[in-house]
C-alpha cells in the first residue's frame, strides 16, 4: 500500500507525498461507529432467547457487511491513493487490487489552479486542477490537503525544472558566438577542434 520508491529515476526525489484529505474518512468512521453501536444495542436490549439470538446475529451480520462495504473499502481506497510531487513529475496513483498510475512530467504542466469552497477552507483542503499538454488535458485532484501550499510547491517545481532544462542568456550568447565563428571561417573547419 505504500508508494514504491523504486519507481523514481536516479536524479529524482520526492518533494511531496500526499493522500486525500482526512475528511474523506469521516463517513467511513461514522458508519463503523453506528454499526458497532447497533450490535451493542442489540446485545443489551434484545431478549435472551432463541428469537433474540437470531435477531442479534442478523444485526451483527448486517453491521459487518456495512462496515466492510462503507468503512473498510473507503479506507483502503484512501490509503492506496497517492499524490506524489517530485522534482521531475507529478505522479497520481490509486487502486486497491488493480492499480492505475498517471505521470505528468513537469515540462508538460501548462497551468494549475486551486479552488476551495468555504467548508474546504475551514478544513484546510481543496481542489487542484493541473492542465498539461497531452491527450488528457486537465487533471482534477479533489480533497488535496493544504491545497494552497501544494499549488505553490507545484509552481516552484515547474519553474525549477524549466530553469534547469533551459539555456540562460550567457549560455545562449556563447552558442551563437560559436555558430557565428564557424560560419565566418573560410575553410569551414570548426573554431574549437
Amino acid at each position: 500500500m505504500a508508494f514504491p520508491e523504486d519507481m523514481l529515476t536516479d536524479d529524482e526525489h520526492v518533494v511531496l507525498h500526499l493522500h486525500p484529505h482526512w475528511k474523506a474518512l469521516v463517513r467511513p468512521v461514522a458508519v463503523l461507529v453506528v454499526a458497532i453501536a447497533a450490535v451493542v444495542a442489540g446485545f443489551v436490549f434484545l431478549p435472551a432467547g432463541t428469537g433474540g439470538t437470531v435477531a442479534l446475529y442478523a444485526i451483527a451480520a448486517a453491521a459487518l457487511i456495512l462496515a466492510l462495504w462503507l468503512s473498510l473499502w473507503p479506507f483502503l481506497m484512501w490509503r492506496t491513493t497517492h499524490y506524489v510531487f517530485t522534482n521531475e513529475r507529478v505522479v497520481l496513483q490509486h487502486g486497491v487490487f488493480a492499480r492505475e498510475r498517471r505521470d505528468i512530467p513537469l515540462n508538460r504542466v501548462n497551468d494549475h489552479s486551486m479552488n476551495q469552497r468555504f467548508s474546504e477552507r475551514l478544513l484546510g483542503c481543496g481542489t487542484l486542477t493541473i492542465e498539461s499538454a497531452g491527450e488528457r488535458g486537465q487533471t482534477v485532484l479533489t480533497d488535496i490537503p493544504s491545497v494552497g501550499r501544494v499549488q505553490t510547491t507545484l509552481y516552484e517545481l515547474a519553474e525549477a525544472h524549466h530553469d534547469r532544462h533551459s539555456l540562460g542568456d550567457g549560455e545562449m550568447r556563447e552558442i551563437l558566438d560559436e555558430v557565428r565563428q564557424d560560419r565566418e571561417r573560410p575553410d569551414g573547419a570548426p573554431a574549437n577542434p
